[in-house]
């Protein structure tokens, strides 16, 4: 069946547009160091100021002296400004000092970091001094890497995998599968235009990077002191170690399609003239065959090797600053995440080469499409054996695998390597029966003038001399009159229509043969589901590794409210007297059974100011065992503070605090409230 007005360049347009409005929409990158505790904790009440505040991290990251600022209730800064390494063995930990005596109060303690992945994470937390109290201090509601630097910095990241993925594979099917293509301008086009992309986006990158790990505006892309600085990081030097290396890769391309792509020039034929177009050419000088034959062999060599090189350094700059090196097995998971990369690389791009082959060029030989099927077999092999390590290394159990976003992700993407196979399978079909075609079956084809009798199988699919001859058809050329000069404007259209038509007949030869069209459409199939994969495989990058988002987990649940925060009790009393209304604010920490507990005690009037009373006691009674009521021994600490340390509660349950409270020599009330201990 033909599709009429069929158009593959708007089919892999449309694909590319919808993945960039997703691209567009996501949401600030997940973090890939996460924080697992700090100190003081999250929403804790503590009786002194502390020494420092400390937090501790999943995973290496990147902090300086701004990176960790302490805000007091009125948001002024109160932290020393200098940064402290708490670092011990695996224990990722940083700390910022703080001044003694610090007033009561509720303090903010905003930080941010650079994962050793490259990726910015960022967030704040309230901790309080002897009681919580109202604050000033302006927390950032919106992540670092997010809103519109953020998107655009995830677009450039999608741009330099396609790049990557057309430049390596693209000059990999010429140099391996088909030599000829070095000759084609649709090819070439493809090449260069991966080069381009995946310059242009590393860029791009280097330039974001600063706003993207920083202040989030799109107008520090020009503070060349944060460019410096980003430079000096592994993620800035790795970017620049690309652009050093996509320098080399512009030779290489040169030389492909400069040196190489003459030498597999045929006799008499321009070295570019070999994708429809009219032009003729010089004739290249001829040559001693063993002579030509030992400088294509060697040159092959040399790009082989050199591309090898070149493309093995390429995809280390993403290995060297991502999820490969950090985490389980770093030695390891790198080489791994290069070979990884230079499959997918060999495989996609090798796909998108074919690709343009089949549509934009000369007939493909049926020896290209076996050797690209090969190759392609290969690299799927190698990346079933490297993304079966990534997965383990990245998601580390079964259940992680639905329970997370990189492990959904994952799913997702392996689910689109199956569709992919199996297409390819259908494109090895395709390229069976190139194989097997024969010689001499002959049909007509049907135009608006004539009908042609031409060849359909082998020759028109093995040889690019299967098209009818440049002249056959071709228009007249008027003259001025008789006997007189031509026009030389109406030569040249004339020429121009004569070099359309040939173009047309050749295409109409080339695409009415039914295997070619079988095949184009399975491999355009496969193109269409490689450019979502490179979008998944995008979108895998900035989201938190599984085996990570468990250890958070894990490590939240060690430290929820119910384990290590302090049970906290607001009591309101009333003791019928003048001045006798207030609020008892109770904090028991760690709230545990046994000793050990510290009990914080505050008194305020209704206006919520600290108030002394002439009496104020406290104790427990654990009626299922039969215990207490057990006194706590309050201190006064303070106007309107008492304290209590070593407070035994001996078996968990649910215990009955009992509150009294005295106002005045008359006036007191005792109040109850139940709470539970572990």
């Amino acid at each position: 069946m033909v599709l009429t007005g069929f158009r593959p360049r708007r089919l892999l347009v449309v694909v590319a547009v919808l993945f960039g409005v997703l691209a567009a929409g996501v949401a600030p990158a997940a973090a890939h160091a996460a924080l697992t505790g700090s100190d003081p904790a999250q929403g804790s009440v503590v009786a002194h100021a502390p020494e420092q505040v400390a937090l501790t991290f999943s995973e290496g990251v990147a902090m300086g002296n701004d990176s960790l600022r302490v805000l007091d209730p009125q948001g002024k800064r109160v932290d020393r400004g200098k940064l402290r390494n708490l670092c011990s063995g695996s224990v990722v930990k940083y700390g910022a000092g703080l001044p003694p005596g610090l007033p009561n109060g509720t303090y903010t303690v905003a930080w941010q970091a650079i994962s050793a992945d490259s990726h910015p994470v960022s967030g704040a937390f309230t901790f309080s001094i002897g009681a919580p109290s109202k604050i000033a201090a302006a927390v950032p509601q919106q992540q670092v890497g997010g809103g519109l630097v953020g998107a655009l910095y995830e677009i450039a990241r999608y741009l330099a995998y396609a790049g990557f993925v057309l430049l390596v594979g693209g000059a990999a099917f010429v140099v391996a599968c088909r030599p000829a293509a070095a000759r084609v301008r649709s090819v070439q086009r493809l090449v260069v235009r991966g080069w381009a992309l995946l310059t242009g986006a590393t860029l791009a990158m280097l330039l974001l990077r600063t706003p993207y790990t920083g202040s989030g505006k799109l107008a520090d892309v020009f503070d060349f002191g944060g460019l410096q600085q980003v430079v000096m990081s592994k993620p800035g030097a790795a970017l620049l170690s690309r652009l050093l290396l996509l320098a080399a890769a512009a030779l290489f391309v040169a030389v492909l399609f400069g040196a190489y792509a003459r030498l597999h020039a045929p006799d008499g034929t321009d070295a570019n003239d070999t994708d429809g177009s009219d032009g003729t050419g010089e004739a290249e000088e001829t040559e001693d065959a063993e002579d030509a034959a030992k400088r294509r062999k060697d040159l092959t060599f040399g790009l082989a090797a050199g591309g090898t090189v070149l493309a093995a350094g390429l995809a280390t700059t993403w290995a060297i600053a991502e999820h490969a090196s950090t985490g389980l097995q770093p030695a390891v998971a790198m080489p791994v995440d290069v070979l990884h990369l230079l499959a997918v690389a060999a495989w996609l791009g090798g796909l998108a080469a074919l690709l343009v082959s089949l549509y934009w060029g000369p007939p493909v030989e049926r020896t290209a499409v076996r050797r690209f099927s090969r190759v392609a077999f290969g690299s799927v092999l190698v990346l079933v054996a490297t993304g079966t390590y990534q997965s383990w290394r990245q998601v580390g159990s079964w259940h992680a695998l639905t329970d997370t976003s990189y492990g959904q992700l994952l799913l997702v993407k392996v689910g689109l390597v199956a569709v992919m196979v199996a297409v390819a399978g259908l494109s090895r079909r395709w390229t069976g029966r190139l194989t097997a075609a024969t010689p001499g079956t002959a049909r007509t084809i049907r135009t608006d003038r004539t009908d042609h009798t031409e060849s359909t199988a082998a020759p028109a699919v093995a040889q690019d001399t299967s098209a009818p001859s440049d002249t056959e058809d071709a228009p007249a050329a008027d003259t001025a009159g008789s006997g007189g000069p031509a026009d030389p404007a109406r030569v040249a259209q004339l020429a121009r229509q004569q070099a359309a038509l040939v173009t047309a007949r050749k295409k109409r030869i080339r695409d009415a043969d039914p295997v070619r069209r079988g095949l184009r459409r399975s491999v355009l199939t496969e193109a269409a589901v490689a450019v979502l994969l490179l979008a998944v495989t995008t979108a895998l990058t900035t989201t938190e590794p599984a085996r990570t988002a468990e250890a958070v987990k894990a490590a939240s649940a060690d430290r929820s409210p119910d384990a290590n925060q302090p049970r906290v009790l607001n009591v309101p009393f009333d003791t019928g007297g003048a001045d006798g209304k207030g609020t008892a604010r109770l904090d028991l920490d760690p709230g545990r059974s046994g000793g050990g507990n510290e009990l914080r005690l505050r008194i305020a009037d209704p206006s919520g100011k600290a108030r002394d009373v002439p009496q104020v006691e406290v104790s427990f009674t654990l009626g299922a065992k039969k215990l207490g009521p057990l006194p706590v021994a309050l201190r006064h600490s303070g106007t309107g503070h008492w304290t209590a340390s070593g407070v035994q509660l001996p078996v968990p349950g649910r215990w009955q605090l009992s509150l009294l409270v005295r106002t005045s020599d008359f006036d007191q009330v005792t109040e109850t409230r139940n709470v539970t201990i572990d």
